[in-house]
Parts: structure tokens; sequence; C-alpha cells
């Protein structure tokens, strides 16, 4: 009897324990576009000649509430995409891009927006003889960033689905290299998807996590660095530094809120105050400004598992040399290594028009 019992409870344990296990379901779609390069820069009205098309091929990790943050966020998918466009234009050639993404879904799953950020390559890039024509890609390897939104339906049958929806490409490479006017593609797109093992997709679970995670001020310390060059084509690349401290206030399980400051190390602008006192002696520049610069700012941080997106928006105070405005902001991404440790990839702009990439490393104390 007593192995009987013994074994009917082992069925029943081992029936919830393979209930709790994440099935690790995943779908594949793709898609293809056909768009418009907007001219949101006079300066490479010259470059928009056709219509640009292409194809976005995508791997979806699915989630269904294993993990406690994953309910909070709608239960999103988490996946890798690779497009190719024809920018339909030789002078722009074609980009290859790859990307990491999530699918944030809305309106009982019917709706659906894709974030992504990756790397892509061009073909063609600036080239001051062959290709001079190009001022909207200075170098072959540039960031990548687009945004999806979709009607989306999964599994209408047998694990087949369709989406059809709106997308915005954007590539630059954030004044890595000169010229850097960047260009965005605004698309429709059209396409199907597949769920495979489409017959164990399991019930969503619900949070019931009631951890309160409202922190004390917390202090950071960063430090950023990175290469780039002026808008001045073949001036050089120059490293920067960014040694920036702040505060910052956990205020529930998505946000925390921020106020720090930022010291800016910019070889380039010291290079491009010597240019412009050499070759334009008519804007009255000496040559002996000072070329560093320190600012404060304000941000949010929103966390999703071990990664974070940052925003910020900051204002120099010590200004010694007018470049691009005294307000810029910061957007990116930020990956925890244990509960004091993340490294993070942000983009420096002044409004749209992009300083830097920016790496980086800190500690939460």
């Amino acid at each position: 009897m007593k192995y009987r019992i013994a074994s009917i409870l082992f069925l029943i344990f081992g029936w919830s324990f393979a209930q709790e296990k994440d099935p690790d379901l995943f779908t594949l779609d793709a898609s293809f576009f056909y768009g418009t390069v907007l001219e949101h820069n006079p300066d490479i009205q010259h470059l928009i000649t056709d219509h640009p098309t292409g194809l976005i091929l995508s791997y979806n990790k699915k989630t269904y509430g294993f993990k406690e943050w994953e309910s909070r966020y709608n239960y999103p998918d988490w996946g890798f995409s690779f497009i190719y466009q024809n920018m339909k234009t030789e002078t722009l050639g074609e980009n290859y891009g790859l990307y990491a993404h999530y699918n944030f879904y809305f309106l009982n799953r019917n709706l659906n927006l894709r974030i992504a950020q990756g790397i892509a390559y061009n073909t063609n890039p600036y080239d001051k003889i062959d290709n001079f024509r190009n001022n909207a890609y200075g170098s072959d390897v540039l960031s990548s960033t687009y945004l999806m939104f979709n009607y989306r339906k999964e599994n209408i049958f047998k694990g087949f689905g369709l989406q059809a929806g709106v997308a915005v490409i954007h590539y630059s490479n954030a004044n890595f290299r000169a010229p850097n006017t960047s260009t965005n593609t605004f698309a429709f797109n059209v396409g199907a998807n597949y769920l495979l093992d489409y017959g164990k997709e399991p019930e969503f679970i619900e949070n019931t996590d009631e951890t309160d995670y409202k922190e004390k001020i917390k202090y950071n310390i960063a430090f950023r660095t990175g290469i780039n060059e002026s808008d001045i084509v073949d001036m050089g690349q120059f490293p920067f530094y960014i040694i920036s401290g702040y505060a910052d206030k956990r205020l529930n399980r998505k946000s925390a809120i921020q106020l720090g400051t930022d010291i800016f190390f910019s070889k380039f602008l010291e290079e491009l105050i010597y240019f412009y006192s050499v070759a334009y002696p008519e804007r009255n520049i000496s040559g002996d400004e000072d070329w560093k610069r320190v600012g404060v700012f304000v941000g949010h941080e929103l966390f999703i598992n071990k990664m974070s997106f940052l925003t910020q928006l900051g204002y120099y105070v010590y200004y010694p040399y007018d470049f691009e405005g005294r307000i810029y902001n910061r957007i990116g991404l930020k990956r925890y290594f244990g509960e004091k440790i993340f490294g993070a990839i942000t983009l420096k702009s002044h409004g749209a028009k992009a300083e830097a990439v920016e790496f980086g490393v800190g500690i939460r104390l």
C-alpha cells in the first residue's frame, strides 16, 4: 500500500514539476516591407530616388510567466532578427542588419510592438573619390534601430499565423566617422509566422510576487568611452572619456529615477576648435577655448529582468565652447551583473543629432 501511495505522490509531484517547467516555445516569422526614406534632413534630399524594399526574418522566444518579470510586461517575446534592405539607389547601396529585440503585446495580444537594436553592414559607404554623394553613411558598419507595430495572429492553422503593420528602420554610425547624416525608412510590412511545437502551449501564469521593490537612494559611478569624429570629413577619429556620478531612487519593480553629473573629455572637440581657429578666422575663435564640458542630468531607468532601458536629459553647466547647444540627451541599455556591477551601451546626442555611441561600466552602491 505504501508503495502505491508513494507512486501516486510521485506522479502528482512529477506532474506539478512538469507544469512549472518552461516549455521553451519559439516562433519564426518573415515579413516583406516596402517603404520610403524620410527626408529628416535636407542634406539627404538627393539620395531619395525610389522606394526601398526588404525582408525581416525573426526568431522569438515565447514567455508565459515562468519568470516573475514576464507577467509584469504582459508576457513579451525576446529574440533575434535579421534585416535585408535594398535602399533602391546605387549611392546608398544595400544594408544587412542583425538585431536583438523584444516584442510587447497589447489589446488581447492582437497588437505587437517590437523594439530592436543592432548593427548593420552597408555595401557602399561614403568615399571621397568613388562615392562622394553618400553623405548619409560614413562607414560600412552602422548602428541600427527599428520599431515595428503589427497586427499579429499566431497559430491560426497548425502553428501558422499572419502579421501586417508598419515599421521605422534607422541607420547611423553615431559620428563614429564622418559624414553621418543617417537615414530613416518608414515602411509597410506583411508576413507570416510559425509557432514551433504549437500543441504544447501552456496557460499564462499570473504574477503573485508581492515583493516591495522600493529602495533607499543608491549612488552610482560610471565610466564611458568610445571613438568619434566631428562633422568635418577626414579630420580624424579621437577617443572620448566620460565620468558620471549620480543618485537613483528605485520606486517600484519597473522604475527608478536619477539625478547626476557628467564630466566630458572629448578630444574631437579640441581638434575642431583648433581647426576653426585656423581655417575660419571670421568666427573669432582663438583656439585656446576649453574643450571640456560638465553637465547635470535627470533620468529614468526601466527594469526588464537583468536588462534595463535608460533615458536621460542633461544641461551643460560648464560650456566654454558652443557645440550643438547646451541641452543633451542619452538613451541606451544597461545589463546588471549581480547586485552592484553593470555594463551599458548608450547613445549621446543633441536632439536628433548624435554625438557618440558610449560603452560604459559602473557600480551601484
